[in-house]
């Protein structure tokens, strides 16, 4: 009998053995890389709404879903596109898939879907009818563009202010990014405008004291909106939760989690914009579809 099997050198002969063959790894499954990776579930909700694939040209080579995760993490980690992690597809194959869907209308359509789906889920009307206005101050990195930065001297900050709407649940309605140094109540206007064509059913706004004065009456006139200002009870001290008004400082909370939001690093107001919807994207994924396992805020199993 010979000495030699499947490749292996006989004891006997001398040589020595020849290694054995490694397996491969397989990779490990996407959902259990990151946290902001989508489940199965959380994916089925989010890839019906994308356009097709176009059938002419070259097929897409990286997986869409991979694409949307990578998106995720950048939105939520705070990185940049170039120090995406090598278990992404390549940064500029993300880039450029988020860049066409900011560009033709997909991330609204993602967006808008799910909120409707939310809020039918809740027992709400799709077309919701009251919301509230709030806008924050972020300061500003060195990428984002001269022409659109500015200083709020009230919170002294240099850089941006994105102004939103949510709906009375706090899901974002819409967002308007500008410069710090834009008033609330121009701001208002102009985020309150984009919110009625959005939005059409919109019949009443909560809002703070910085948007009093002209601004009440002209939203009534023009937008047929009821501008309801929140003030704080006479002979208040110290810090209360005053009605409506908490919802919208809620979402903003929410947006801070995600340290892509914590400061702007958008060249363009529109960009920062998109990564608030994507931020509500992976946030209303997560309530729709949760994913298995302890939440953050309950307590740990008792061993």
């Amino acid at each position: 009998m010979s000495g030699q099997c499947d490749g292996m050198s006989s004891p006997d002969s001398g040589a020595k053995p020849l290694p054995a063959r490694r397996r491969r790894r397989s990779p490990s499954p996407p959902t259990t890389r990151y946290p902001t990776d989508l489940t199965d579930a959380q994916w089925a909700l989010i890839e019906p709404l994308l356009p097709a694939p176009s059938a002419e040209g070259r097929a897409e080579k990286h997986p869409r879903r991979e694409i949307v995760n990578a998106i995720l993490y950048l939105d939520r980690g705070g990185c940049a596109w170039r120090l995406l992690p090598k278990c992404f597809p390549p940064w500029q194959t993300v880039y450029w898939h988020w860049a066409r869907w900011k560009n033709n209308g997909t991330i609204d359509w993602v967006h808008d879907r799910l909120r409707d789906r939310l809020r039918d889920g809740q027992g709400r009307d799709p077309m919701a009818s009251a919301g509230v206005v709030d806008s924050q101050s972020l300061r500003g990195a060195d990428t984002v563009d001269a022409a659109h930065r500015g200083y709020d001297a009230g919170k002294p900050t240099n850089g941006t202010k994105r102004h939103i709407v949510v709906d009375t649940l706090g899901l974002l309605l819409v967002v308007l990014v500008t410069a710090a140094s834009v008033q609330d109540r121009d701001g208002g206007a102009r985020v309150l405008n984009r919110a009625k064509m959005a939005m059409p059913s919109l019949a009443l706004i909560f809002a703070d004291g910085g948007y009093a004065g002209r601004l009440v009456t002209w939203t009534q006139r023009v937008l047929r909106i009821i501008l309801d200002i929140v003030r704080k009870p006479a002979g208040q001290r110290g810090f209360a939760v005053l009605p409506r008004r908490w919802v919208v400082e809620r979402t903003l909370s929410w947006l801070m989690r995600c340290r892509r939001l914590v400061r702007d690093y958008e060249r363009l107001p529109d960009s920062h914009e998109t990564m608030v919807k994507w931020a509500m994207i992976g946030l209303m994924v997560r309530r729709l579809a949760p994913a298995p396992g302890r939440r953050p805020w309950e307590p740990p199993n008792p061993t």
